[in-house]
């Protein structure tokens, strides 16, 4: 009778999916998956970037090079004094953790949903400014190497908009990012619900509520 067990859970497996089709099919992402950067460009077409290397420099993995220079003044690139001259990310260097995209003041720098890198020679794995800036349309540039789906495009702000000031709570929900060339101005993420929220200290499972007196205040 336990043969015959065996061969009924294993019959009534018969047909399921358990796994995805890739590549045909790619797995969902979740919002806040850091991917290929890019650089994005305000409403008018004006490039974010003002090239003062607060990526380059607090990137751990050092695989970011910029240099920035003065705009001209008859056509400038961006709306500060200064624009990203050269801008550079080797991707086989790279851990893609976000920190050059929380570093940078101008919300320049973020990062895409892709993550598929199929280089033919160690070149293309570092990008230039001419691929990492987005095209007139707003959309990144799609290189021959890169396997891009629809969607992957889009949430390339979603550490950004996640990560409040200081962390507060009560900038939840707030818009406070410029809005990005065929994009607009991004909604906010939802607000946390009340079940996802951590219980307050002393409050989990398994614990006893304890008054905190060494705070006078909140």
């Amino acid at each position: 009778m336990g043969y015959l067990d065996g061969f009924l859970v294993t019959a009534r497996q018969i047909g399921k999916t358990v796994t995805t089709p890739y590549p045909e099919q790619k797995a969902p992402k979740p919002e806040r998956l850091h991917g290929r950067h890019v650089l994005n460009r305000y409403e008018d077409g004006m490039e974010k970037c003002i090239g003062c290397e607060l990526c380059a420099g607090v990137c751990p993995a050092r695989c970011i090079y910029v240099r920035g220079a003065d705009n001209p003044p008859d056509d400038p690139i961006s709306p500060g004094e200064r624009y990203g001259f050269i801008y550079e990310i080797n991707y086989l260097r790279c851990i893609h953790c976000d920190l050059c995209v929380e570093a940078c003041p101008t919300e320049a720098i973020t990062e895409t949903k892709l993550f598929e890198f199929s280089f033919l020679n160690r070149n293309d794995a570092i990008y230039t400014k001419d691929e990492l800036v987005v095209g007139d349309d707003g959309r990144p540039k799609q290189l021959p190497w890169e396997d891009w789906r629809d969607g992957e495009d889009l949430h390339t702000s979603a550490w950004m908009r996640a990560t409040a000031p200081s962390g507060d709570a009560d900038f939840e929900g707030r818009i406070a990012w410029s809005g990005e060339l065929g994009y607009g101005t991004r909604p906010p993420e939802p607000p946390q619900q009340d079940a996802d929220r951590p219980p307050p200290s002393g409050e989990g499972e398994g614990g006893n509520a304890t008054a905190d007196h060494g705070h006078g205040g909140h």
